[in-house]
Order: C-alpha cells, then structure tokens, then sequence
C-alpha cells in the first residue's frame, strides 16, 4: 500500500487488516490476514452504537472497538502489522459525518493502518454477499433495502425506514399483521381472527395496544417482533398467507430497481428476514422471477462482517473492488 495515496498494494506477509461491523443489535469485529482474508479471531460488543446530535458517535465507536482489536492482536501476536481497515455501519450515509473525520486517524495512531474503507452496512453485506460482482443484493430484518451495482456505480431501492419505506420488511409484516388484528377486534374487513388471537397472546388486550407501542423508541423492533407470528400463521390464515404475499412483492420490486442491467448480474438475499422461511420465499420467489426473468438467484456467500473484511482485504491489496460513493463507500 502506497504511504502516500493509501491505495497500493503490498506489505509484510505476516501483516493483518479489521472488519467491522455495526448494526443496531451490537458491534462485530473480525482480524484477518491481510493476503487473503483468513479471519483469525472475532468479537462482538453488545448494543448498538450511540447516535447523538452529531451522528453516529466515533468516541463511543472506539471504546467499543479499540479493546476488542488489542485484544484479537495478542492473540494472534501482538507486533503483526495491520495494513488497511474496514467499516460498515447501520447509519453510515446520513449519520456517519463523526465517523469519517475520526476514524482514519484514530485508526493510523492505534494500528498504522495506511487506509480506511468507510461504508454503509448495505455495502458490506453487498461485499459479503456477492463480493466484486454484478448484481443486487437485498439486506433484510426489522428493516429493508436493496443495493445493486455493475461496478462501476451504485443503485439504491427502498431503505427509508418504518414510516416511509422498508416496504416487505420485517417491521412492515409486523405492522401490517397488527393492523389485521385490530380490524378483526373491531369487526371491519379484512380482519384476521388468527392474528388477533397471536397479538393478544403477545402484547395483552388488544385495545392496549396503542398505548403500549407508540411510546416506544424501539417501535420498528417491537412491529418486527410480530412478523414471526405472521409467518407461523401463514398455512392456515390467508389473511396472513396475503401479507407475506404482498411483502415478497415489495421485496421483488425493491429488487429489481437495484439489479443493474448486466447480462452476468445476481440477486442474493441476506438478513434476518429471510429466516421466515417459505411463507415468505415461496411467494419471494416467484415474484423475483417475474421480476427479475432470467437473473439468477445465488445464496449469500457470507454475512456484513465478511464483507467488511473483504473490503479491507481487498485494499490491503490496493484496491477494495466495489465502486466509491459519496454517501455508500469512501477510502480515507
């Protein structure tokens, strides 16, 4: 790696690189050697980052991640230089402006790293998911977005949180399965006995729900909490089966605005939204199939916190493959 630019290759052969991941349930962090990526340790924080009027908080960030590096270091010997570092966080894009002005540096005085991948954690699971292809892969859990690129840019779908977007997530199932039991509380169309009696089982009366939700900071958690109840009551409700029909739609169409028009392009699926199963992926994918005709469907070849060390590993090496974005990736 060029000393000067952060972006040449090379180094000592026993030479390491961190991945990072960042999301809203804690903090992954991973040591690799930097010739081909052979993770050597893991950690995790519990909780997620702190957000202040500032963003994301790089102080906060630090204590978590500065410990857990020391620590994988001695483990795997503590003088092996680390060339390049990787970060992928939940936020990045809006809230990430501390992030980048702290952390190269805070890096380069802790670790002597000469380069720093910076990246929305749409991008490491990209990276981790597919690697340096073409193609669009949709990250799921209590949220949803799709990111897709031909290499040389970036398309983005969805991603606009519970209020306005993250259409077929898991806070959209839930909600929409909760708004099922409240029309069959109050006896209108549409209503889903069946998940009445599931919401009621989890949350208590139903008229209590409200009150129980809307005061809540974690509010898009506590709706994706109920789409297991959505999708265990599938087979026997088409009120439910329904929901997850429109969710695979949703989730297809977010799809297919991302994919790029390449003839080698993929599609892979990853998160937590996934593990629905067939209630959500029968009907999935026959909706990408439509969608998307003749664009393959590969498995996730591995999770945010590969992709992170993928990027590392591929700037250790001099370049991290994926195309830089204002908002999605930069090297600093």
């Amino acid at each position: 790696m060029d000393s000067e630019s952060g972006r040449g290759g090379g180094g000592p052969v026993d030479a390491l690189v961190v991945g990072i991941d960042s999301g809203g349930s804690g903090l992954r962090v991973a040591l690799a050697r930097a010739a081909d990526g052979t993770v050597l340790g893991r950690a995790a924080a519990p909780g997620p980052v702190r957000t202040g009027p500032g963003g994301i908080s790089a102080a906060h960030f630090l204590e978590s991640v500065l410990p857990a590096v020391a620590a994988l270091r001695a483990g795997a010997g503590g003088d092996r230089p680390v060339l390049a570092a990787a970060v992928g966080a939940a936020g990045m894009a809006t809230l990430g402006e501390e992030l980048r002005a702290v952390l190269p540096g805070a890096f380069a005085d802790a670790w002597k790293v000469r380069g720093t991948v910076l990246a929305a954690d749409a991008v490491t699971a990209y990276a981790g998911a597919l690697g340096a292809r073409p193609g669009a892969v949709v990250a799921g859990g209590t949220g949803l977005i799709a990111l897709g690129t031909d290499l040389r840019g970036w398309r983005r779908a969805d991603g606009w949180g519970h209020l306005l977007g993250d259409c077929g997530s898991g806070a959209w199932i839930g909600r929409a399965g909760l708004e099922a039991a409240l029309r069959a509380h109050d006896g209108r169309r549409g209503g889903s006995p069946a998940l009445l009696a599931r919401a009621e089982k989890l949350h208590g009366p139903a008229a209590g729900l409200p009150a129980a939700l809307y005061p809540r900071t974690d509010r898009p958690a506590v709706l994706a909490a109920f789409a297991p109840e959505v999708a265990a009551g599938a087979a026997d409700d088409p009120v439910a089966a329904g929901i997850l029909e429109r969710a695979a739609e949703h989730i297809a169409d977010a799809a297919a605005a991302a994919c790029p028009p390449d003839p080698t392009a993929v599609v892979a699926l990853t998160g937590g939204l996934f593990r629905l199963g067939d209630p959500l992926l029968v009907p999935l994918r026959a909706a990408l199939a439509e969608r998307l005709p003749g664009v393959p469907a590969v498995a996730p070849a591995g999770d945010p916190l590969d992709g992170a060390v993928a990027l590392a590993t591929g700037l250790a090496a001099g370049a991290p493959g994926l195309p830089e974005d204002p908002a999605l990736l930069r090297i600093l």
